[in-house]
């Protein structure tokens, strides 16, 4: 367990499943950045077979609040700037409940994790992409000690349209 001041993030466990799939087919949950579309049942189950929701390449913590209660999900994927194993880099992205948004949770959260992906993984940057008119997410990355990058426009197809993207990172060492 990643312990925080106001948050503490965890391996998945088969008892919280349920949460997790509940929380993916609940739009609200989702919120209008991540909407993807309808997802085939048992897709949580059948994921958290295969790996836990964790190995090298992609995985997946829950996020809970001091009181142990479930406040959201926090996810890296790796990305390849290049071949080679140096050349290795992870995405990160995360959905705080709606009930549990605009606490800090979310600042918290992304700024534990990538102090986790670097002392535990040979890697020398962490990035993120969001909406560019996901706001909030912005001010979170760069309170979590992100910078932002610049524009990858059209980047992202959702909702029936393409929309542009903020990359930010954080590098080894900041």
């Amino acid at each position: 367990m990643l312990c925080g001041e106001r948050i503490d993030l965890r391996p998945i466990a088969e008892s919280d499943l349920g949460q997790l799939e509940a929380w993916k087919a609940d739009p609200n949950y989702n919120g209008e950045f991540n909407s993807f579309g309808l997802q085939p049942a048992g897709n949580v189950r059948r994921a958290f077979a295969q790996h836990a929701y964790l190995n090298d390449d992609h995985g997946r913590l829950l996020i809970l609040n001091k009181t142990n209660e479930a406040v959201g999900d926090i996810g890296y994927r790796v990305v390849k700037h290049g071949r080679g194993l140096a050349n290795r880099a992870y995405e990160i992205g995360i959905t705080i409940a709606p009930e549990h948004r605009g606490q800090g949770y979310g600042t918290e959260a992304q700024s534990l994790f990538a102090a986790y992906l670097f002392a535990t993984y040979p890697i020398a940057r962490v990035q993120a992409t969001t909406d560019i008119a996901n706001v909030a997410e912005q001010r979170a990355l760069e309170r979590a000690g992100f910078t932002r990058e610049g524009i990858l426009r059209q980047a992202q197809f959702r909702s029936g349209s393409w929309h542009d993207m903020v990359m930010y990172s954080k590098v080894c060492g900041e």
